[in-house]
């Protein structure tokens, strides 16, 4: 198959990238394995100050809401981080103390939200907190097979929410916060604000273990837009090798194709860093699969770790080399339709930000870079083909 551009990585910088790049005419493919960074997102975008036009209508075209406010977020164990750009039902506070009287509520069987420990965290900012479980039989079958994860439970959550809007007015005593597991709006992201408007407190919403309810929600609605736009989404495939020659990469090959190759005049790596897989490691290297890409490391094993367990650990800020248009470096040589994006930057270009601005502002800054080389290209649409290995090698 061809395309003008291929996109290894499904993740939030890989779905960005596409949605762009569609959105300017271009005929993409996004070769995703299925889980990805957004399934730990935490609802808010990492080092975005605010939102840029350009993001806020690509979201708002995807049926994303989100909201700016400089603040601090309340995070799963109890303790609070800095954030301003975020989900529209991640609350932001101007202070880590946003109420008096707080009821944690927590879903009886459910073992991936932390009631104690928010409950200690909070009464360390000087709110009292009282944590109660409600038993739903909504939830039994769940629990019978062991599936009472967050995305199993928000599947029931959206059709059973006015009934637990009801149980949680009956607990309610003189609290004037309700703190609740985020584990609603994963299929209609208006249930976490009717919640809002039935319950007579300020409901906030706490992370969970992953995945994320908010992150799949998020994804969905990407995934969905890019369809829309035509592009094709290769779902639960993965990109194994790539075909080059000097410096121009022709095609690649992706576990479930076969013997069929993807060919593209540019191609978008964009799949993660080393919890994704898009960086591997041994006891000598951690190197890049697909295309043997050069790694910004030390050549020191010892200074790949810190020594305190929980201090940062530099090698989560490893990443691969690329020069200034993001073209990813392979023996100290640039490769011409090769770009890099997201957490596999690592490290590497601190002035696109962490997080989810690295992936948003580097997916744009590529998508630039590809218009800019195509924007005086006179041929004609890259039409879908069959090709045969035979007929690549």
């Amino acid at each position: 198959m061809k395309f003008d551009t291929v996109i290894m990585g499904g993740g939030l910088a890989g779905m960005v990238a596409g949605i762009a790049l569609q959105q300017a005419g271009k005929n993409t493919a996004i070769v995703s394995m299925g889980q990805n960074a957004l399934h730990f997102f935490s609802g808010t975008f990492e080092s975005l100050q605010a939102p840029s036009e350009r993001l806020a209508e690509l979201f708002s075209a995807a049926g994303i809401r989100v909201h700016y406010r400089k603040g601090v977020r309340l995070m799963p164990l109890g303790t609070f981080k800095e954030a301003a750009l975020s989900l529209d039902d991640i609350d932001l506070f101007p202070t880590p103390k946003f109420g008096r009287r707080v009821l944690i509520v927590n879903f009886l069987g459910y073992h991936d939200f932390f009631s104690s420990f928010l409950a200690e965290g909070l009464e360390k900012q000087g709110m009292e907190c009282r944590i109660r479980f409600l038993s739903l039989p909504e939830l039994d079958n769940a629990k019978a097979h062991g599936e009472m994860r967050s995305v199993q439970i928000a599947r029931s959550m959206d059709r059973i929410w006015e009934k637990v809007a009801q149980e949680i007015r009956l607990l309610l005593k003189d609290e004037d916060t309700v703190i609740l597991p985020q584990v609603f709006g994963l299929l209609d992201d208006t249930v976490p604000g009717r919640l809002r408007q039935a319950i007579p407190a300020r409901v906030v919403f706490a992370g969970t273990m992953p995945p994320s309810v908010p992150g799949v929600r998020t994804q969905m609605q990407l995934r969905r837009r890019y369809e829309l736009l035509g592009g094709t989404f290769l779902m639960g495939d993965q990109a194994i090798r790539a075909h080059e020659h000097d410096g121009v990469v022709h095609s690649i090959a992706t576990h479930n194709l076969d013997a069929h190759y993807l060919e593209a005049r540019n191609f978008i790596l964009a799949t993660g860093g080393l919890y994704s897989k898009g960086l591997v490691s041994n006891p000598f290297k951690i190197t890049e699969p697909i295309l043997d890409l050069d790694i910004d490391q030390p050549q020191d094993r010892n200074e790949w770790y810190n020594p305190t367990f929980a201090g940062e650990q530099p090698y989560m800020g490893y990443g691969v080399k690329t020069d200034e248009q993001l073209h990813a470096i392979k023996d100290g040589v640039a490769m011409q339709n090769v770009y890099a994006i997201g957490s596999i930057l690592g490290n590497t270009r601190p002035e696109l930000g962490s997080g989810a601005g690295l992936a948003i502002n580097s997916a744009f800054a590529v998508v630039d870079q590809i218009l800019r080389c195509t924007q005086n290209d006179n041929e004609e649409p890259a039409t879908p083909v069959i090709l045969s290995e035979a007929k690549n090698l």
